[in-house]
C-alpha cells in the first residue's frame, strides 16, 4: 500500500495566506497613514474569506493494488484530519463510488474493473472535505482466455422476472460490513471456467461478453458453502421462472459486495437468513442454462463483476 498523494494542509494554507495579507496591509499603513482600527477591520474580513476559502480538511489517500490489473477491485483508504459532514467518495469514469467509515476519521471506497474497461491511465477523483483531488493510476490490461460456441437454436434466453430480480440483487448498497478477511472457496471442485473468459458465438466474437465469475465442476448434490458472511437476499428457482439461472442464491456481504450462486440441486437457506463464512447453503446441480452440474460463483463489486480470486487470497477490509 502506498501513499499516492498528501492533500496540502489547511492550516499551513491559512498561515501562509494571512502572512501575505499582514505584510500587505502594514505597507499601505505606513505609506498612506491609515488609521489601525481601519485596517485591524479590514484584517479581520481578509482573515474571515481565508478560511472560507480554504479547503476545509487535510486527507491523505491510499490505494490497492498500486499496479491493479482488469478485474481488480481497487481499495481506496482516505484519512482525514477531522470528522467530514459528509462521508468521502471516489469518482471515475463519471461513476461515484461512496466510502464507508473505518474509525478514527478513516474511510474506505472499493472501485470495480472489469474486462470490458480500457487499459492504461486511469484517473480517480477523491472527493472528501470540500476537497476535489485527482490521482493517477495505471491499469494493466490482461490476456483472458476465449472460448468458440456453436449454437443451433435459442436455448433458454431467461426470462425478465429473474433478470428484474438478480439485477436489482446487484445493486444492493448496504452500510453495514459483514465480510471478515479473505473469503472462502465455496466448492472443493475443479475449477472449469475461469473469470474473464471471452466468447466467439458461431463464430463471432461477443464484444459485451465476458464470464461474470469462477465455475467449479462437481456432481450433482455436493455441498456449497458461504465464503464469507452475509445476508441472503436473493433466493431464485425454476419454479418461479429462473429459467438461465437455475436454482440461485444471493449473499449481501454488505457495502456494496455481493455473491451469486447458479445452478443449484437445493437451496438450504432462505431470505433474510445470516450465514457465516463455511455454513452450507445449497448443492451443486444442473439447473437452468447449462450442459452438466456445475456451481457458478459470481463476485459483484457496485454491480460490476469482478474476480473473485484476489478476494480468496487477500483479505480487503
Amino acid at each position: 500500500m502506498v501513499n499516492l498523494h498528501p492533500f496540502r494542509s489547511p492550516d499551513r494554507l491559512i498561515s501562509s495566506r494571512l502572512t501575505q495579507i499582514v505584510s500587505v496591509i502594514n505597507r499601505f499603513r505606513h505609506r498612506f497613514g491609515i488609521p489601525s482600527t481601519v485596517l485591524s477591520i479590514c484584517l479581520g474580513i481578509a482573515t474571515l474569506l481565508t478560511v472560507l476559502s480554504t479547503p476545509a480538511q487535510a486527507v491523505q489517500v491510499q490505494a490497492q493494488p498500486t499496479n491493479p490489473q482488469l478485474g481488480d477491485t481497487i481499495t481506496v483508504l482516505i484519512q482525514t484530519e477531522g470528522t467530514t459532514s459528509e462521508p468521502p467518495s471516489v469518482t471515475l469514469n463519471q461513476n461515484t463510488y461512496p466510502a464507508f467509515s473505518l474509525g478514527a476519521n478513516r474511510y474506505r471506497a472499493l472501485v470495480p474493473t472489469t474486462p470490458l474497461d480500457r487499459p492504461g491511465g486511469i484517473n480517480l477523483q477523491v472527493n472528501a472535505g470540500g476537497s476535489t483531488e485527482t490521482i493517477a493510476l495505471q491499469l494493466r490490461d490482461r490476456s483472458f482466455p476465449t472460448q468458440s460456441l456453436w449454437i443451433s437454436g435459442a436455448g433458454s434466453l431467461g426470462t425478465d422476472h429473474e433478470f428484474d430480480r438478480v439485477d436489482a440483487f446487484k445493486q444492493l448498497v448496504t452500510p453495514e460490513k459483514y465480510w471478515n478477511g479473505a473469503f472462502l472457496r465455496p466448492s472443493p471442485g475443479e475449477i472449469t471456467t475461469v473469470y474473464g473468459v471471452r466468447r466467439y458465438y458461431n463464430g463471432e466474437f461477443a464484444q459485451d461478453y465476458f464470464h461474470r465469475g469462477v465455475d467449479y465442476a462437481a456432481p450433482t448434490g455436493d455441498p456449497i458453502v458461504a465464503p464469507a458472511a452475509g445476508r441472503v437476499a436473493l433466493v431464485g428457482t425454476v419454479q418461479e421462472g429462473f429459467e438461465l439461472h437455475g436454482n440461485t442464491i444471493g449473499i449481501d456481504h454488505g457495502q456494496g459486495v455481493v455473491s451469486i450462486f447458479l445452478h443449484l440441486s437445493r437451496i438450504d437457506v432462505q431470505e433474510g437468513d445470516f450465514v457465516q463464512p463455511g455454513q452450507r447453503i445449497g448443492a451443486v446441480g444442473a439447473t437452468g442454462g447449462v450442459t452438466g452440474p456445475h456451481l457458478h460463483w459470481g463476485l459483484y463489486v457496485h454491480g460490476q463483476s469482478v474476480d473473485p480470486v484476489p478476494w480468496r487470497y487477500e483479505a480487503i477490509e
